[in-house]
């Protein structure tokens, strides 16, 4: 009598995202992951998508969004207090691995204990070491066993310093096509007529908003002054983003609201005004002009000035991979309603400028389409012996 085939193994997976970027790539990486390893359980600190994907959440994605290097002072008592409980947890079911997915000040300090407890570690998306604070890639090395990276430059950078690293490229890159229908796109959300559209993103923490949600209301208006028939959107991240952005003024300013919808708001606009961030990415992805802000508490940002913590000519996305001024990024000050307004009028118009800026969007589209969900999934396979 044949002996019974052994039934196959159940992996078991703890991840972490922060915030909504965070929680898009984390469930894209889970529905990968259950490709190559069917039955495999997730459980750790999650947002809607991932916790849609049969994530169990521990904690939700929502109680880790703080930026800045000020601005989490005051959250630190309970972060600490969520990182000893987590690293805890994690320790006493010694799952497959521990994947955190970006929110990396967080994670690489969870990921350094779990792995000299013995726990596989990965991050997914590289802290830009190569961007500022470079000493901290000594550290990264004792919190992961595999560091998988976005962009391609990065695993050059790794290397030099031996941290196992690897490009998987971008999964929004996948998931965007190439071609846009911007016509379709208006029509969904129910845009019709030639006037200009342009798409407002002040980001999806409510810090982003409370610095940069009435700077763009601002310029919006000045912006209709010269275009008297644009029409604006504003696809909100949260409810407690949309709050705010309302409370701001944003209705009062003739701006519509939308719950999400992100991606469906820039394929259907001319022109956006971005946060820093992922949304600058996904601008890029549909093919839209754009106008980058970026805005910090003032002390953060005097910090990073006096200490010269910061190397980089460019902080917005786009430019960092074009490796040059692609599209106009404002900083702190900078940010001025009459300065965002102007960038954004140029964005709208036609001509040399315009045809150039799109197609190096197309060129770094087609750079980071790699399969980058399926990519991650086979090399997290693969450190675990899978």
């Amino acid at each position: 009598m044949a002996t019974p085939a052994p039934a196959p193994r159940s992996y078991r997976v703890a991840i972490v995202a922060g915030e909504a970027s965070g929680d898009q790539l984390g469930a894209a990486l889970m529905r990968a992951l259950r490709e190559r390893l069917p039955g495999v359980q997730f459980a750790g600190i999650a947002g809607p998508r991932m916790r849609a994907e049969g994530c169990t959440a521990w904690e939700p994605a929502e109680s880790l969004s703080v930026m800045g290097l000020v601005e989490v002072i005051p959250h630190l008592p309970r972060l600490l207090r969520l990182r000893r409980e987590l690293v805890a947890r994690v320790c006493e079911q010694r799952p497959d691995v521990y994947i955190g997915v970006d929110f990396k000040e967080f994670n690489l300090s969870v990921a350094r204990k779990l792995k000299a407890a013995g726990v596989r570690t990965v991050q997914y998306v590289s802290p830009q070491v190569w961007a500022w604070r470079e000493g901290r890639v000594r550290t990264i090395g004792q919190a992961c066993d595999l560091m998988l990276c976005l962009l391609p430059f990065e695993p050059a950078f790794y290397d030099r310093h031996a941290v196992n690293a690897r490009f998987v490229g971008h999964p929004l890159a996948d998931e965007i096509p190439m071609a846009v229908d911007r016509a379709a796109a208006r029509a969904a959300l129910g845009l019709s007529g030639d006037a200009p559209v342009v798409a407002l993103l002040p980001g999806s923490r409510a810090g982003e908003v409370g610095r940069l949600g009435a700077t763009f209301i601002a310029a919006a208006r000045l912006l209709r002054e010269r275009h008297p028939g644009a029409r604006f959107v504003a696809p909100m991240a949260t409810p407690a983003a949309a709050a705010l952005f309302r409370a701001a003024g944003a209705e009062a300013a003739g701006i519509v609201l939308l719950e999400g919808q992100a991606r469906l708001a820039l394929q259907a606009a001319d022109a956006a005004l971005v946060a820093s961030g992922t949304a600058s990415l996904e601008a890029l992805l549909c093919r839209c002009p754009m106008v980058v802000a970026y805005r910090l508490g003032w002390l953060t940002a005097f910090l990073l000035r006096r200490l010269r913590l910061v190397k980089l000519r460019h902080f917005a996305m786009p430019n960092l991979l074009a490796g040059e001024g692609l599209v106009p990024e404002f900083f702190q000050e900078a940010a001025t309603p009459e300065a965002l307004a102007a960038a954004l009028a140029m964005q709208l118009e036609p001509g040399a400028a315009r045809e150039h800026q799109l197609g190096r969007f197309a060129a770094i589209h087609a750079s980071l389409r790699q399969g980058g969900s399926a990519r991650a999934a086979e090399a997290i396979a693969g450190l675990i012996g899978a």
